[in-house]
């Protein structure tokens, strides 16, 4: 006889249902997985050995096969040992075979029997909660699972205690979805003295979810500014909050399966290698462009990053996802991000001061800013040169507005764009596209006259064209303006980067 147990293998964001098939057959004592494991899955026959020992039972002295079916479906991860002991369990007679029917099993199993923590139960639960079947999950996660709605789910300590639960003799109470308290206050643009055009940028920024450069020398407050960026963004919507847990649990970062409101922040070093910023690896996981899905990705010392891995943002920039491609898998993962980056004008940062600069001004700016691609810059809606700070500046008082006047714009802002794009795939204006923001961006005759001079006097790509309507109508939004006008096309067009000139 043959006990089935339902588990799930994860393919990007994506949770693929997996039968473990345990049948015991005469033979020699043996144990074997099959089914495309991977060295954690075919290790986990010790690790259930131990676990079924810690509960005072013995293995039975027959040949113990394994099989992780679809057969062809690679599975990776510790997740298996928990649905492979309760299969082995099954078999012998210890559990009713036909309870772990209704179940989707993931766990890692400790030696002593203890239920371990795995990566990936809540899209385990939102599987599970679509095939109409409860969920069998690590205790630590069952706050995690419980976000998948109106589902069953055992949030099991231990190997006995679910095994005692599902004979009757014990009760696991239901586990309650967590949510994470609100961060703490950040950084505020009450600290940032003077930068007022570099400050409007970045209203605009986070009002439209614009992506957005800033050039300056060093100490000039750039990275303090896309510090204070969180704190003047709205908070995730329920949806988005979904969403952007999804990778963290794929990614194992969700925190004691608290969800939070706040829009992910990421700021990677300039060492980051191409799989750590847009994912893959021998076991392809998220990478930083994932981990910051609808929040911030923030790099600081743009041309400092190699090339070819600044270049690998281009398509998840464009498409808001990222595609993994290997030999036995391809992998997608959501990539909706607000690129923020910063960098020096050159080696030296002080092009523009005589008394600083180095001997190579200004032909080391030309070399230095090269680094960094010229279509990666196109997709860069709004570029601002950020000023040095005076002795001057700096013993001024506070400004009058800080963030939490910024964010009611910024709030204000979002809120009209999310009732105009309520039936449509777009959620900001810097995703809204062809025939889509043609509707809500074309400007008034004086502003569709300047954008076509402009246009031809700074030779905008057509991508750089779309980029202007999107960052005026933005602008449009936080005036409160319904149709986009001259002045919203002729700030838009300020922040424009212009191509070089032969």
């Amino acid at each position: 006889m043959t006990t089935i147990v339902s588990t799930v293998a994860y393919l990007g964001l994506e949770a693929r249902a997996v039968e473990v098939q345990v049948q015991l057959i005469p033979g020699l004592p043996k144990f074997i997985v099959v089914g495309l494991a991977d060295k954690a899955v075919a290790e986990s026959r010790e690790r259930v050995r131990g676990a079924i020992a810690a509960m005072g039972l013995s293995m039975p002295p027959k040949h113990i096969v394994v099989n992780l079916s679809p057969a062809d479906l690679p599975k990776e991860g510790t997740h298996f040992d928990l649905p492979i002991a309760l299969g082995l369990l099954g078999a012998m007679g210890v559990v009713d075979a036909e309870t772990l029917s209704e179940l989707v099993v993931v766990g890692e199993l400790g030696l002593n029997g203890r239920i371990a923590p795995s990566p990936g139960v809540l899209l385990a639960a939102l599987h599970a909660s679509s095939e109409g079947k409860g969920l069998v999950c690590p205790a630590a996660q069952g706050a995690e699972a419980a976000w998948a709605g109106s589902i069953d789910v055992i949030a099991a300590p231990d190997l006995i205690g679910l095994l005692n639960h599902l004979k009757g003799n014990q009760l696991i109470g239901p586990p309650q979805a967590g949510e994470a308290a609100e961060p703490a206050a950040g950084l505020d643009l009450r600290q940032v003295k003077g930068q007022e055009t570099a400050k409007r940028a970045l209203e605009i920024a986070a009002a439209g979810a614009h992506n957005l450069l800033m050039i300056g020398p060093p100490g000039a407050g750039k990275s303090l500014m896309a510090s204070c960026l969180p704190g003047i963004l709205p908070p995730l919507d329920a949806g988005e909050a979904l969403e952007v847990s999804m990778v963290q649990s794929v990614a194992g970062t969700l925190d004691g399966g608290r969800i939070t409101r706040a829009r992910p922040y990421r700021a990677p070093h300039h060492s980051a290698s191409m799989a750590a910023l847009v994912g893959g690896g021998l076991k392809v996981r998220p990478g930083e462009v994932s981990m910051a899905h609808l929040g911030v990705l923030f790099l600081d010392e743009l041309p400092e990053f190699q090339r070819s891995v600044l270049d690998s943002l281009r398509q998840p920039l464009e498409t808001g996802a990222v595609s993994v491609a290997r030999a036995n898998a391809h992998v997608t993962f959501p990539a909706r991000v607000q690129l923020i980056a910063a960098m020096n004008p050159c080696r030296c940062g002080h092009l523009g001061d005589a008394s600083l600069a180095c001997a190579r001004a200004p032909r080391c700016a030309a070399d230095y800013q090269a680094k960094v691609s010229g279509p990666l810059l196109d997709r860069i809606d709004l570029h601002v040169e950020v000023q040095s700070v005076s002795a001057a500046d700096l013993v001024l008082p506070p400004p009058a507005e800080g963030s939490a006047e910024v964010a009611r714009r910024v709030m204000a802002a979002r809120e009209v764009q999310a009732r105009r794009y309520a039936d449509e795939a777009a959620r900001t204006n810097a995703e809204a596209d062809g025939d889509l923001l043609e509707a809500v961006a074309t400007p008034d005759d004086a502003g569709r006259t300047l954008l076509a001079q402009a246009s031809e006097a700074m030779r905008l790509s057509a991508r750089g064209y779309t980029r202007v309507l999107r960052v005026a109508r933005t602008i449009a939004d936080l005036a409160g303006a319904p149709d986009v006008g001259r002045v919203h096309v002729a700030e838009a067009l300020s922040y424009r980067r212009r191509a070089p000139s032969s």
